[in-house]
């Protein structure tokens, strides 16, 4: 729909308008924003007593950028990244709670920084927004008196309250303790400066010239839109949040859709080492795949070595020597047919009571 009513030309534009520095630049913004956001993400980790080193936390955390910004909705990087970890440490439940955490961190220091950012800048929401919050800390405070005195009202606690404490006290211990909570704090920090200079950046590189004041806020509201999982690698709402908002600031939906395109761009770029890691451990489970299969296809054979060989049946006890030899010649077993005797569950030999097979003859 923005293409058409807005045209190609933006799109166009935006593409032509990225080169080889900004490349590099939003690679090194990408670097800062994902070792920070690995180092958070080992922090929470730690808090629910689960060890993950900070390089492999890295290299999981690039893969999870790719596939968040190359698969639909935008979370599926971060969902496998929790599935990985949880079978990895022996504890899904414990895992994929801690990846949960981790991006919860994100999304509260992106909310509480763009709360103030709109409320106190110059942006397209900042009257409305004004007006509004009274009524909705009214309705916050309101609600929460209500919860805790339905909690209060019940006679004990039911298994649905010991599963909301349990999160809670995992939540404090990942999040809000002595130990991690300054960490947290930071790593959220610095990972939203990133992400407000990538837009900044996207923004110089599109040719906007407004001040740094005037763009955080539009970019605020363009990562908002870029939570919502309802998008195809970050594309669709961020692109008409952008362009709604540039045109209400005055600085021309185009112009908008420019930037969210560019930083779109940027930020597949910057999430690209992924790839990397993604065909390294490719190459890595391929080759222990072969090894397994190595060491199978070798154990048979070691194993047929050490089958003994079973001695050729007795002649008959009666009669003449010319039919003995017969005998013995026609029924015994050859070398080449022990070892298929042996593997079968059911001897092939003749007996009393048995019928013979064609093999035996």
């Amino acid at each position: 729909m923005l293409l058409w009513r807005l045209g190609t030309g933006a799109l166009v534009d935006g593409l032509r308008r990225i080169d080889g520095p900004s490349l590099l630049a939003a690679l090194g913004i990408g670097l800062v924003t994902t070792v920070f956001s690995a180092w958070r993400w080992a922090l929470v980790a730690r808090g629910l007593r689960i060890r993950l080193p900070l390089a492999p936390a890295v290299a999981d955390y690039y893969r999870a950028l790719f596939l968040n910004a190359a698969l639909p909705g935008g979370v599926l990087g971060d969902v496998h990244r929790a599935v990985r970890h949880g079978q990895s440490t022996g504890d899904l439940g414990r895992g994929v709670r801690s990846v949960v955490l981790e991006r919860t961190a994100g999304q509260l220091a992106l909310f509480a920084a763009g709360a103030v950012m709109l409320l106190t800048m110059p942006s397209p929401v900042r009257d409305d927004l004004r007006q509004a919050a009274p009524m909705a800390g009214l309705a916050a405070l309101g609600a929460c008196a209500v919860v805790l005195a339905l909690r209060m009202n019940r006679p004990g606690p039911s298994r649905r309250d010991r599963a909301l404490r349990s999160a809670l006290a995992e939540a404090r211990q990942g999040l809000l303790s002595r130990r991690n909570g300054p960490g947290v704090l930071v790593s959220s920090v610095v990972v939203l400066t990133g992400y407000l200079a990538m837009f900044v950046l996207a923004a110089r590189v599109a040719g906007v010239g407004a001040a740094v004041t005037e763009l955080l806020p539009l970019a605020v509201l363009a990562l908002l839109a870029m939570s919502l999982p309802l998008n195809v690698g970050g594309w669709g709402p961020r692109e008409g949040v952008a362009a709604w908002a540039f045109g209400a600031a005055g600085l021309g939906a185009g112009r908008g859709l420019t930037v969210a395109v560019v930083y779109g761009v940027l930020s597949l770029a910057a999430s690209l080492p992924g790839v990397i890691v993604l065909v390294a451990r490719w190459y890595a489970g391929l080759r222990a795949d072969r090894r397994t299969a190595a060491t199978t296809a070798t154990a048979p054979a070691s194993d047929a070595q050490d089958i003994p060989d079973y001695a050729p049946l007795p002649p008959p006890e009666a009669g003449p020597r010319v039919e003995s030899e017969v005998s013995i010649e026609k029924y015994a077993p050859k070398e080449s047919t022990r070892l298929t005797r042996i593997s079968l569950p059911f001897s092939a030999e003749p007996s009393e009571g048995r019928p013979m097979t064609p093999e035996s003859v």
